[in-house]
This record gives C-alpha cells, structure tokens and sequence, in this order.
C-alpha cells in the first residue's frame, strides 16, 4: 500500500520478474516473521536471533552474493528492493541491510577464494550476523584518526582498541574491524579484519547502547584486549588496503541509506494521508483543510523527487559510474527531506503525533540518525565540495 502514495514508476532494471519475485518475498517474510514481534523487540532493544536463520533459510541474507559460494548472484537491483521492504514496512531495527549490502560485499569483492569459501555461506544462511566495526569514542566520520591496532605476533595479530555505535553489535558474531597496522602510514597504514567472535579470546562486548530512536536494533560498544586473530583474518592479501577498501564501498553504502529515507518518507505519507482523511476538527477531515493539502502536496513532491533521485544513482551503481560525490548527494540530501518530511507528518497528527503508539512518532525518532551514520551529511556536504 505504502509503495502507491508516490506513483513513481518502476525503472525497468528494478521492473524485472526475479526482482519482482524477491520483493515478494521479502514482504512476505517482514509481514509474517517481523512484523507481529516488532513492539516486543523495541521494548527488548534487539531481535530475535532466530529471525536471522530464518531469513537465511528464506534466501533473503546476502542476495547479491555469488552463486559459486552459495549466493543468489543478484545485484543491486535485489538489494534495493529489500531495503526499500524493510524501511516501508517499517522494520527499522533489524540490521539485515547492513549485514547483506555493507559487510558481507567486503568479503566476496576483497576476499581470498578461502576466505570467500569458509565465510559467505555462514553469511548467506544466518550462521554468522554480521557487523562492521568503524567508529571509535574519539573517531566518528574521521576514518584515518582511529586507534585500534593490529600488531603482528607469532602467524597471527593482536588487535588492541574499542569500537562504539556498531550495528548489530549486540548479536554479531561476525565482524568487519578497521584497525591500524602502520600508525605511521596514512591512508596505506589502515587495514580490516574478518574476525569470528565466537569463543574469541579478548573480545568483550560493552553495553547495547540506549539511543534516542531505532530502539529494537542492538547497537553496541566493542572492546578488544590482546585479542588474537590468525593471520588469515586480514582481508585480502596484503596490509594497507583497508582505508581504499572502505573508500571503494562507501558510495554503496551511503546510497543504501538514501534508499531507507525514501522508504520511510513512503511509509510515513501513507500514515499521514490515512490519518487526516479519517481525524475530523472543526465539523470536517483535516484533510479538508487547504494548508493541509498544501504541506501534503509539498511533501509528496519532495519525496518524488527522492525517490527518482536514488532511482537514478542506483542506475548509475548497477553500471559500475557511481561516484563518491553523487552518492554523497543522494545521501544528505535525501536524509535531510526525510527528517523534514516526517517532522511535517508529525505536525499534522497533532497531539497523537507525539504519542508512541503511533507510527509516525517512532518514525520521528528513527529518522534523526540517518543524517549521522555513514558520514555525517556534514562530511557528505565536504566530499561534493572537493568536485567544485
């Protein structure tokens, strides 16, 4: 229902029978499987672990991965139609779409084919929940100022540091870590680790932090102490690639996030425009008023606009021409039209919009960190300057 209120046509790589067949399912597994759980888990501050495995079961986790590993071999395509599923419906916490379109692509475009053979078939079935392990106390959007280190001992590493606001953090057994292995090398000095945490020596989880929104996603602090990796956890084949790998996927990354605002714009002007057809003030429906089909108007073309906008980066991405710049525009861009836009349906649910048991409030208070992780828009705003 949600997907009608733009009237945005399909562009035909999204318009495909296979994408068409995922999108279904994803929708049918949200309806079934997350959906009647979602007030427990934001009152539990995580899902259920089970949700995963079942996700796996369903062939939803990691639908771009290859098939030679046991993927899919989707694309883009299959995974925007799942981030879109997930931020229409309104299932904001679960952090399958950072584990399928953020960690799990580090390992099938960086890997070593050992690598790719032991590790994607745990991602793939929801054995192993992933998580990327970037921001530290006293490093946020600053990715060459980080601390954690990884020293050589013995065939191994030892990576010594903490991380903070991580992701399925919580749950992930899985973990993407950004570590120094030159302090002294700059941008070369920076590498990522595949690191199992099952049964890891030295590694310890702090807090599931208690965040002013997404309150069912378990969003946690990490601490390593001695913790000793084998050598073949570095990922890839040599040290110092980490921060042009990185480099490399944060344009995917940061259109993912201009996906979910699209999404939740949807969702919340389906929320609202049912809301102020059936509220009455003053002897007719709110909606009966003119400043309430000006601001509709207003934020339907906004979200228009967004949403033909990621449309677009997402054709550039699929055809390898996305570039840093463009996708930081689609991501502050549209992350600033979402808040401004759910901060306008809020307004027009009155008093009911501050109210929790309406969707519209949890929205309010989802939206408001997506204007900060994935680079603040700030830094976003930085990135497209260096193109003037």
């Amino acid at each position: 229902m949600t997907a009608q209120v733009l009237n945005v046509p399909k562009p035909e790589w999204l318009d495909q029978e296979d994408v068409n067949i995922f999108d279904g399912a994803v929708r049918g597994f949200i309806e079934k499987e997350c959906l009647p759980h979602g007030d427990r888990w934001e009152k539990e501050g995580s899902v259920d672990r089970d949700v995963w495995t079942k996700a796996g079961e369903s062939g939803l986790l990691c639908p771009a991965a290859p098939e030679e590993f046991g993927g899919a071999g989707g694309d883009w395509r299959h995974d925007y139609a799942f981030h879109m599923a997930v931020a229409e419906m309104g299932v904001d916490g679960w952090g399958a779409s950072l584990h399928n379109s953020i960690v799990a692509p580090y390992v099938w475009h960086y890997g070593t084919e050992e690598q790719k053979k032991r590790l994607l078939p745990k991602l793939i079935s929801g054995e192993y929940v992933g998580a990327i392990a970037m921001t530290e106390p006293g490093a946020g959007s600053d990715l060459q100022g980080i601390k954690t280190n990884a020293v050589k001992d013995g065939n191994g590493y030892k990576i010594n540091g903490s991380k903070t606001f991580i992701t399925n953090g919580g749950m992930a057994n899985f973990i993407v870590v950004v570590a120094k292995t030159d302090p002294k090398g700059g941008a070369k000095g920076t590498s990522l680790f595949l690191v199992e945490t099952d049964g890891l020596e030295g590694f310890r989880r702090g807090r599931n932090l208690d965040k002013v929104g997404m309150k069912s996603q378990d969003t946690a602090e990490l601490f390593f102490e001695d913790m000793k990796v084998p050598a073949e956890a570095l990922l890839g084949e040599e040290e110092g690639q980490g921060f042009f790998q990185l480099m490399e996927q944060l344009p995917q990354e940061r259109l993912q996030i201009g996906v979910q605002a699209v999404g939740m714009m949807k969702r919340a002007l389906h929320e609202t425009i049912t809301y102020v057809k059936e509220r009455q003030a003053f002897g007719k429906p709110v909606i009966g008023f003119q400043n309430t089909q000006f601001k509709l108007a207003e934020l339907k073309t906004k979200a228009t606009i967004a949403e033909v906008f990621v449309q677009h980066c997402s054709d550039l991405l699929i055809k390898g021409q996305l570039d840093a710049a463009t996708a930081s525009m689609a991501k502050y861009w549209t992350t600033d039209i979402q808040c401004e836009l759910i901060d306008e349906c809020v307004q027009l649910h009155g008093g009911y919009g501050f109210m929790n048991e309406y969707p519209i409030a949890r929205m309010w208070r989802d939206s408001r960190v997506q204007r900060i992780y994935g680079g603040t828009n700030e830094i976003m705003k930085l990135l497209i300057a260096r193109t003037l």
